[in-house]
């Protein structure tokens, strides 16, 4: 039986791995692509460059000729695109580029699909901050977006190109709206990595405070590994269709801080209100504050996905809760800062 063949923008980034690892296992030929500008840990992959189903390409979603090159030389029978500009906060600050690529980018590849004329099974990444501030207690398929930063905004162009697409030319191009997902190979910039690394560098001495923002938004949180079999799932159907991948049960910044401390023992003391709010630890120490600098301009208060349509459909559902997901990244931590000290003393 011929070999089905995958291609992966995006490659390089967390849900790259673990999605390259799963295709790799179901014996797909997985052709990863990654720009050459790009400062993602491509430690990541280096694993997968030994085995000889995996090949790596330099390309860029704001470069259309180097997409339709990869497409007409690669023949792929699915497409996933993982790429982005993934940091909200971000932005703001780089608001044009974030659009290139979330927004024009996903185009770019939609475009490339249709002129090639070639039957190939699309996904894009969506995004539960495309809802942004919304009334809906749970959110679903049918919910209305209200993306509150340049980075929601540019992936709801990305949903509703895809879904254009697919209507207008038949393309087999699905939405997966992911809400937030983790695990120890998260990259720093996010939130629960930061949380985790320093405070786990805090109880070890080696890191004297950890500085946040609103520690009142509320997440749904699961594990990478999990959502990536959505992900491969969504390509599998007979037919097209968007789906909310979510558990469905939301956390505090604040309660995801507690659960981190608790599985490392480290008893944490709440004083202040607001921007004066502080942690300190049993011997008085102030370990956590709050810093105005990591507020966004507009909050989003609120996201807990309705993943009843994949749970109907795709027959999926999550397996790591958070408790697990916090302790499989603190040990990648500890495993990691003992690597690191046996590097030191050789």
């Amino acid at each position: 039986m011929k070999k089905k063949i995958a291609l992966i923008f995006g490659v390089t980034g967390q849900d790259g791995y673990y999605l390259t690892k799963l295709l790799l296992n179901k014996n797909y030929i997985v052709h990863g692509v990654k720009r050459r500008s790009s400062s993602a840990p491509t430690v990541r992959v280096t694993n997968f460059l030994k085995q000889k189903n995996f090949i790596i390409h330099y390309g860029d979603l704001t470069d259309t000729s180097s997409i339709h090159g990869l497409i007409e030389t690669i023949k792929p029978n699915e497409i996933y695109n993982l790429a982005a500009q993934s940091h909200v906060g971000v932005s703001f600050f780089t608001p044009l580029f974030t659009a290139n690529v979330n927004a024009i980018g996903v185009l770019a590849i939609l475009e490339a699909i249709r002129l090639s004329k070639r039957k190939i099974k699309f996904y894009q990444a969506g995004t539960s901050e495309m809802f942004g501030k919304t009334k809906s207690k749970f959110q679903s398929e049918k919910t209305i977006f209200n993306p509150q930063s340049p980075y929601g905004t540019a992936k709801v162009f990305a949903h509703l190109i895809t879904q254009n697409y697919r209507d207008a030319y038949k393309i087999f191009a699905s939405n997966g709206i992911l809400f937030n997902h983790e695990s120890p190979i998260r990259g720093d910039n996010f939130v629960t990595k930061k949380i985790v690394s320093a405070l786990t560098k805090i109880k070890y001495g080696k890191q004297n405070q950890l500085v946040l923002g609103n520690l009142y938004s509320k997440r749904d949180w699961g594990h990478a590994s999990d959502y990536v079999e959505a992900i491969y799932k969504i390509l599998q159907q007979k037919k097209p269709g968007d789906y909310v991948i979510a558990t469905g049960k939301e956390h505090t910044i604040k309660n995801f801080v507690e659960k981190t401390a608790k599985n490392l023992k480290l008893k944490l003391y709440w004083h202040g209100k607001g921007l004066n709010e502080y942690a300190s630890d049993s011997n008085g120490k102030i370990i956590i504050k709050i810093n105005k600098k990591y507020f966004r301009p507009l909050e989003v208060d609120f996201l807990k996905g309705d993943a009843s349509k994949a749970r109907k459909v795709l027959k999926w559902k999550p397996k790591i809760n958070l408790d697990r997901l916090i302790d499989e990244m603190i040990k990648s931590d500890l495993i990691l800062a003992n690597k690191e000290k046996i590097n030191r003393e050789y």
